[in-house]
């Protein structure tokens, strides 16, 4: 793997090297829109060395309140003649210009600053600020202090200045207060503005001590392997930037409680450069596949998978099933829980009068009708009541609903829900409802799936961000290769070499794609997104007139909570057009 260099960036900046203007404010009040600024007092510090002060006196343009003088000492006769707003804000931003900001409550000062930003026609600088309150409420314990008001820490750090409501005075305060607690930060492994700006008591010393984990990891987009002192994969994951994103599990960022836990456990971190953001996809999916980490929750068991089988036989039925074999049958699916392939099932069974029974019925009809016959809802080919041809008619609604135009047995599903709701039943129209989209999104994920998984090959190219292009080689829905060719290079060269190299792929039965249905569904995104061009294309990618996907994307407005779907609503009639890349 090549090696990548680090940019001052990724190290982050030494809280030493880290120039802060801390400031105080005075005002009328406790609301920047209603109240104005009297005083400003800031003092610029670097190292622990004083760079500079700053303080002056601010005349309102109201009177100062009888018991804001009282409070700060700060009376009407002592602004009359200091400067306004107007001057004085240009001259505190060209202080604390290109510094980091730090205030006691830092909320209150810097709203008003940026109040009179706006109120004098300034645009506020966008200063990274540090709030000394945040800092002192993760490190100084009630056992310790009281509270954390600026006039306690000030006692506990043995501060060389009193506060006294004077914005000065009170900077200075927390000038002390705020090096008392990057002397306890740092004692945690917290040393550079990066760590400190993202500093919580949720992470823990013990992960902030793994964070050299990443130090070394390339800046480049991949895969990325959290692994445990016997090289187990605890974690995988994804990212443009595999070391930025490595290093955000050391800090407050990653908020997931599991997370801390996988952290406290790993030993290493295995990178996977990748050459495109799709391959990093697919290679994801397929590690986490393979070794089944104990952290990773999604896509773990992509074997689970159910589908919903229209069997090949005299009288079919739908059986749910977890192989699709090439026997001639009609699929739908694919399922991620029995639940949704059993309501997909049970919609078709609404208004299609399949036969529900499992035994395998002969054409003699030697068998006794279930209770279904008596109400209409099957015509009981199990007694011979109904012949194989009558049959036939009823199984071509139920072949059209699941391959071709689903519109007539939504409409059937929609009057159905109707009725019951017309009736007051509305449970039973809002489970008519759910089992409804349940079928719509499976026909429409067949119907999405099924041309990508039957074309032996399809090379595809989007614009690289950097320029270039990105290739990509499909084979029966499965990622076979993928490639870059630089900016200014024939991409037709590279395009004949990926080809070359690609993986040789055996095809499933149709319809499942020679990947894992949620593979081929991110490749299908990648393939719909914005730019991309086919290249090639062998066999036919078209979806039916009238087909599940089109009704999908009426039906899912009204989305019920709690329905598990592989697509990222994409919609099948999204096929992105047929160009040359040049």
């Amino acid at each position: 793997m090549p090696a990548v260099q680090g940019t001052l960036d990724d190290l982050g900046t030494a809280l030493s090297q880290v120039t802060f203007v801390v400031v105080d404010l005075e005002t009328t009040g406790g609301s920047a829109t209603a109240s104005a600024i009297t005083e400003v007092g800031a003092v610029k510090v670097r190292g622990g060395e004083v760079l500079g002060e700053f303080q002056t006196l601010v005349r309102p343009d109201e009177p100062i309140p009888a018991f804001i003088q009282v409070l700060t000492g700060i009376t009407d006769a002592m602004v009359a003649r200091a400067p306004r707003i107007e001057s004085v804000l240009p001259a505190f931003l060209e202080f604390a210009h290109d510094a980091v900001l730090v205030a006691h409550n830092a909320g209150f000062d810097i709203s008003f600053l940026k109040a009179a930003a706006r109120a004098t026609g300034h645009d506020w600088p966008g200063f990274r600020v540090i709030d000394t309150v945040h800092l002192a409420r993760q490190l100084v314990s009630r056992d310790e202090s009281r509270n954390h008001k600026l006039s306690s820490l000030a006692v506990l750090f043995n501060a060389t200045t009193v506060p006294d409501h004077r914005a000065l005075h009170d900077a200075k305060a927390t000038v002390d207060v705020l090096h008392g607690l990057l002397e306890r930060v740092g004692n945690l492994g917290v040393h550079t503005l990066e760590e400190l700006s993202s500093y919580t008591s949720r992470v823990t010393p013990a992960q902030r001590r793994k964070r050299f984990l990443a130090e070394h990891l390339p800046a480049a987009p991949g895969v990325y392997i959290f692994k445990d002192e016997r090289g187990r994969p605890l974690y995988v994951g994804t990212s443009r930037n595999i070391r930025s994103r490595a290093q955000s599990y050391f800090t407050a960022s990653e908020q997931r409680t599991r997370m801390a836990e996988m952290v406290g456990l790993a030993t290493s971190i295995q990178p996977i450069v990748c050459q495109t953001t799709l391959e990093a996809q697919v290679r994801e999916l397929r590690l986490i596949a393979q070794h089944k980490p104990r952290y990773n929750r999604r896509s773990t068991r992509p074997e689970k998978v159910l589908w919903v089988k229209l069997t090949q036989e005299a009288f079919p039925r739908l059986s749910i099933v977890r192989v699709v074999r090439d026997d001639g049958a009609r699929y739908l699916g694919p399922f991620r829980s029995r639940k949704g392939a059993e309501a997909a099932v049970a919609a078709v069974h609404e208004v299609v009068p399949l036969r529900q029974c499992t035994a395998r019925l002969s054409t003699r009809g030697s068998g006794s009708e279930c209770v279904l016959a008596e109400m209409g809802r099957c015509g009981a080919p199990c007694s011979g009541r109904q012949s194989s041809q009558q049959y036939a008619l009823v199984v071509a609604q139920a072949v059209d609903a699941l391959s071709g135009d689903a519109r007539p047995m939504t409409a059937a599903l929609h009057s159905r829900m109707t009725v019951l709701a017309q009736q007051q039943r509305f449970e039973d129209a809002g489970t008519v409802r759910d089992r409804m989209l349940h079928l719509v999104r499976a026909a429409a994920r067949t119907q999405r799936i099924g041309p990508l998984a039957a074309s032996p090959q399809l090379v595809a190219a989007r614009r690289a961000d950097r320029g270039g292009w990105e290739l990509v080689c499909v084979r029966y829905g499965r990622l076979a290769g993928t490639s870059v060719s630089p900016t200014g290079a024939d991409p037709m060269v590279y395009v004949q070499s990926l080809c070359a190299t690609a993986e040789a792929v055996q095809p499933n039965a149709h319809p499942a794609p020679a990947a894992t249905p949620e593979e081929t569904e991110i490749i299908l995104r990648w393939l719909e997104s914005p730019g991309v061009r086919i290249v090639e294309l062998e066999g036919l990618w078209s979806c039916p007139v009238g087909g599940a996907g089109g009704v999908r994307a009426l039906l899912d407005d009204g989305r019920p909570s709690g329905v598990a779907s592989f697509d990222r609503d994409v919609e099948a009639s999204a096929v992105p057009r047929v160009l040359a890349v040049g």
